[in-house]
């Protein structure tokens, strides 16, 4: 699953991790987070994240 980067602070989402502070468990791909999940650092939406290189 490939990771993404916030375009706003640099946070990196990584699906093999989550976002466990936000209840998101390991394994949940970018593509599957719910529509309103907000970057945990900065507070940006999903439409600010990029696909990693």
């Amino acid at each position: 699953m490939k990771k993404y980067v916030c375009t706003i602070c640099g946070y990196v989402y990584d699906p093999e991790t989550g976002d466990p502070d936000n209840d998101i468990p390991a394994g949940t791909s970018f593509d599957d987070l719910p529509d309103d999940w907000t970057c945990p650092v900065c507070g940006a939406g999903k439409d600010s994240f990029e696909p990693e290189d």
